[in-house]
């Protein structure tokens, strides 16, 4: 069976450089994720990932990009999320999505929380050239 097509209908990208682009990026999040009816208990969630990842983007490669995509594939609406950087990037992604696993002085659960509260995951490093991570949160998932 075919995987079903992801039709984005808006894109924006936001700079993530200091912390009150943090703010921002959560605050536009809230705004689209109302626009497109999800659920509090869901919006909640995609901004608690959002913000941990942005977060991640400035603690541990000096910021990035954020892509916002509202999207639809089937009969579902959601919002992706594509935080990028250029930062030093994650030698052993297996290790980093294990809670309390951390390089930083962080607890450890910012990737494998952002995980656990979204739809959709996925991550992609390069040790020397950079981090994508990749977050969906549909309406009802």
């Amino acid at each position: 069976m075919p995987n079903p097509t992801i039709k984005v209908t808006a894109t924006e990208t936001m700079a993530i450089g200091v912390e009150r682009d943090v703010i921002h990026l959560t605050a536009y999040v809230r705004m689209q994720a109302v626009l497109i009816g999800m659920s509090v208990l869901n919006q909640t969630k995609l901004i608690t990932a959002a913000s941990e990842l942005a977060r991640n983007m400035l603690n541990y490669a000096n910021g990035g990009n954020v892509t916002i995509d509202l999207m639809h594939r089937d009969k579902q609406t959601g919002i992706r999320l594509i935080f990028a950087d250029k930062g030093p990037g994650i030698a052993d992604i297996e290790l980093a999505m294990q809670d309390e696993y951390s390089t930083g002085s962080g607890m450890g659960l910012g990737l494998p929380g952002a995980r656990r509260l979204v739809s959709e995951f996925s991550i992609e490093s390069t040790v020397g050239q950079g981090t994508t991570v990749t977050i969906i949160k549909w309406t009802n998932g």
